[in-house]
């Protein structure tokens, strides 16, 4: 198994003294049953309008994708048999959280098996989100993750397509709704946090597919997850946003996938957007200065 570095605290570097250890999720795949109850308990915590309720065409899921009313998503997604070898699937032993209760379950006969996910805001290490907010309303908590300030938002909307994973949007209805024009996305539960309460996705989660707390002690964690998954046959099972070394620094909120992230709707190599901004304004600087030399020199040949 790759070893995890310990995860780069941000809340520091933004001028948080004394700041506790990084909060986060990790969300095991291989024991979500897609019951919704993270996107239930998200709503109802958090004041978040009802975005839909009609069925979309794509397995059994209404809400789609993230957005500025939909900060978990569960996805659900048919996947069918592959024409190469055995069943063509990875075999899915029911490996459960808690070692000693696994259970076999047989190959399905129907040529689909179901990977089932609860996506959220990544919190990223390197967040794009941050660096192209004008008004100072996207901030980093002491906790490490990235929240947005609603009364200070003018709703520009620059975060929104500087995200790699397409997680904030600015909310758009319905009619009466609190914050229409306000960027908006998950906050960890940063006011169940001051609290010392665990957000409320994780709280509801039954199967423990949602799991909270110290990012250090979570990556760990979820190492051994990946070990035992694999020691069961499920040689598919990989992190996803565990390594800080990304294009990312790392997320916050990571993932132990079954399949390829792109099989559920991820990047399979996130980058911070702004990372190459640095060169491109010296790039531009450099052009500009260029220019300026050209125009004067031609100035002085006339003037000769």
């Amino acid at each position: 198994m790759q070893r995890w570095s310990s995860s780069p605290n941000p809340a520091p570097d933004t001028g948080w003294i004394d700041a506790p250890p990084r909060k986060g999720f990790f969300t095991d795949s291989s024991v979500c049953i897609g019951c919704k109850a993270c996107e239930v308990a998200c709503k109802e915590w958090n004041g978040i309008p009802e975005d839909g309720l009609e069925m979309l065409g794509m397995s059994y899921d209404n809400t789609g994708a993230l957005g500025a009313s939909t900060w978990r998503h569960v996805a659900f997604i048919e996947q069918p048999r592959r024409p190469t070898g055995g069943s063509g699937f990875t075999a899915l032993p029911m490996v459960a959280a808690v070692s000693g209760q696994n259970v076999e379950q047989p190959s399905p006969a129907t040529g689909i098996r179901w990977l089932m996910s609860s996506d959220v805001c990544k919190h990223c290490t390197h967040a794009a989100c941050l660096d192209v907010c004008p008004t100072g309303s996207l901030t980093r908590t002491e906790f490490g993750t990235v929240v947005v300030q609603e009364d200070i938002c003018n709703g520009c909307g620059y975060c929104v397509p500087a995200c790699p994973f397409g997680v904030i949007d600015r909310r758009r209805g319905p009619e009466g709704a609190r914050n229409v024009g306000i960027a908006q996305k998950c906050t960890l539960c940063y006011d169940r946090l001051g609290e010392g309460m665990m957000p409320a996705c994780a709280q509801a989660c039954p199967t423990q597919s949602i799991q909270f707390g110290d990012l250090d002690e979570l990556r760990v964690r979820a190492g051994h997850r990946v070990e035992e998954l694999h020691a069961a046959g499920v040689t598919d099972a990989r992190l996803y946003g565990a390594d800080p070394e990304d294009g990312i620094g790392g997320a916050g909120a990571f993932f132990l996938l079954l399949d390829e992230p792109e099989v559920y709707g991820l990047p399979p190599d996130p980058v911070v957007t702004t990372r190459d901004l640095p060169a491109m304004w010296r790039t531009a600087a450099f052009a500009s200065a260029a220019m300026l030399v050209g125009v004067a020199a031609a100035f002085v040949r006339k003037r000769a």
